[in-house]
């Protein structure tokens, strides 16, 4: 971050307090702590809840925006993962018309015949990415306060250096979601909706063919649009799943230390483990999202929930990927 010059007869005291200030603006500070990592009451890969430790950091209020990724490209000129043709050897097999820039849009279907099969809901268009987040007739005009989209994992840390920050590990992430909310259900208490108040931008209905919008949105939402945690922090559950900086591992090693890590190093987990087992002939190695989406339903990924964890390729973008940034003292 730019620093803030020294001025005759200004205090260098008072200015290195300055250059704190803004390098940590739109940021919270979170002390650090143990806590009970994970859920032993959901899916396979939240258990076995264990304790961890994680040192003071500083993290983003919101997920980063597409107005703050637009100052990003302005002044870089970074192409993102959507906007490239993809290397035909990374994908062995795929047909060369099929390997083309865009990403995945969620599209909803009138039936569905198995929820077990995304590929009725999820449509690699071509020509979607950050700036055209439903397809390439889309725009992002009226959508700077909205989350940026269609971001892979190279494209987020691409970010995440450029603005002098990282991408936080698992446990940080869990941690500052929990809000201090050691072992509860939700980042606001157990109940989903407390006195039928919409916490988070989830989906209400049945998934993926009848979203009611009783929270207000059908799509994403505005950064804020819905109550902080106890640590000031926004849309740490829903609105758009967020990138951590661990290697994916299908389930957690109990009390597995995970105190702070070196900055801009991938922390948890193993990378040649975390590759697709389902895929063995595609070497993309993944990393966990957390926090869930505006698609995560009760009746389809119940991720709405601070310990909740996702796979992602690390070449993946989608509609309701985005990301937001630590900085460690």
């Amino acid at each position: 971050m730019p620093g803030v010059p020294v001025r005759v007869g200004h205090d260098p005291s008072v200015v290195q307090s300055e250059r704190a200030q803004r390098a940590h603006e739109n940021m919270v500070w979170i002390p650090g702590g143990t806590f009970r990592m994970g859920s032993n009451d959901h899916y396979p890969e939240e258990a076995p809840v264990h304790r961890v430790s994680v040192d003071g950091f500083w993290i983003d209020r919101t997920p980063v925006t597409n107005r703050q990724f637009k100052a990003f490209v302005k002044a870089t000129g970074y192409v993102t993962t959507a906007q490239l043709q993809p290397d035909p050897k990374d994908y062995p097999g795929a047909l060369p018309h099929m390997l083309y820039a865009g990403s995945l849009v969620f599209s909803p279907p009138q039936h569905v015949a198995d929820l077990r099969d995304w590929s009725q809901w999820w449509t690699f268009m071509k020509g979607a990415d950050w700036r055209h987040p439903y397809g390439p007739k889309s725009n992002i005009n009226v959508l700077d306060s909205h989350p940026v989209v269609h971001i892979s994992f190279a494209d987020a840390m691409a970010y995440a250096h450029w603005v002098g920050k990282d991408l936080p590990t698992e446990a940080e992430w869990e941690f500052a979601a929990r809000g201090g909310r050691d072992g509860e259900e939700f980042a606001w208490g157990d109940e989903l909706v407390p006195g039928g108040k919409h916490m988070a931008n989830t989906w209400q209905g049945s998934f993926p063919v009848e979203n009611l919008g009783e929270d207000g949105y059908e799509r994403t939402s505005p950064v804020a649009s819905f109550p902080p945690n106890d640590y000031g922090l926004y849309d740490m559950i829903g609105n758009v799943w967020e990138w951590t900086n661990d290697w994916w591992s299908t389930g957690h090693a109990a009390d597995a230390p995970k105190a702070c890590c070196v900055p801009l190093n991938p922390r948890g987990g193993n990378k040649e483990a975390s590759l697709d087992p389902r895929l063995p002939a595609i070497k993309i190695p993944r990393k966990v999202l957390k926090g869930g989406s505006h698609l995560c339903a009760p009746n389809y990924c119940r991720r709405y929930r601070p310990a909740a964890r996702h796979a992602e390729p690390i070449d993946t973008s989608t509609s309701h990927v985005g990301f937001r940034c630590v900085q460690r003292t």
